[in-house]
């Protein structure tokens, strides 16, 4: 397996570790941190079985899902969670949850910055794209500047506290996206399958 570890000027990327599940569940069962996203709050159990599901996912050949560990620059616990998954034709989605203690500082748009450079710069991909909450403005303007474009509405795309939901969605292609100064890359995985398909809105349910 290909450790993955990207790191930009506040943040890092890193592989999910056993030891990783209750500072996700520190974000993952917080009912103000799922809010907006496609699942209600997570059990531990629920947790555990993210966790297992994203180390699993690092060790497959090929790999097409890349969920990661968002960390403080220089720190090693977990105050979020991030995905890219590849998809036909050099595509990958992406989503991320961050602790609402790290909300409002810009973190959200690095780490979409620090996807795409896995995805474009590592991967070779030509498009990323991204759906949020119709109601969830913060997602919104993150996505906006960290340089994708809003392409429209997904109708009732996800089932979630007991009514259906649009997504609004967004995309970036490889030649419209500029890394940030201050980004780097370490470990190189295998480029994406073009024969798998694996997106979906939001990090792993």
């Amino acid at each position: 397996m290909t450790q993955v570890r990207l790191t930009g000027p506040h943040l890092a990327l890193r592989e999910v570790e056993p030891e990783d599940t209750g500072a996700l569940l520190a974000v993952y069962g917080d009912p103000e941190a799922t809010r907006h996203l496609s699942f209600e709050p997570r059990t531990t159990e629920q947790v555990q079985a993210i966790v297992d599901r994203s180390i699993a996912a690092a060790r497959d050949t090929p790999r097409t899902e890349y969920c990661l560990a968002i960390t403080r620059l220089g720190e090693h616990r977990l105050v979020g969670y991030a995905r890219l998954a590849t998809e036909p034709q050099q595509a990958a989605t992406i989503g991320f949850a961050l602790h609402p203690a790290e909300w409002g500082k810009g973190l959200g748009t690095e780490t979409v910055n620090l996807l795409c450079a896995l995805g474009f710069q590592t991967l070779g991909l030509h498009r990323i794209w991204a759906a949020r909450s119709p109601l969830n403005e913060a997602s919104a303007r993150t996505l906006l500047r960290a340089g994708m474009s809003e392409d429209g509405r997904i109708r009732d795309h996800v089932f979630v506290r007991g009514t259906w939901r649009d997504s609004i969605t967004y995309s970036i292609l490889e030649h419209e996206w500029s890394p940030i100064d201050g980004i780097d890359t370490e470990g190189r995985p295998s480029a994406a399958s073009p024969d798998t398909d694996c997106g979906q809105e939001s990090p792993p349910r």
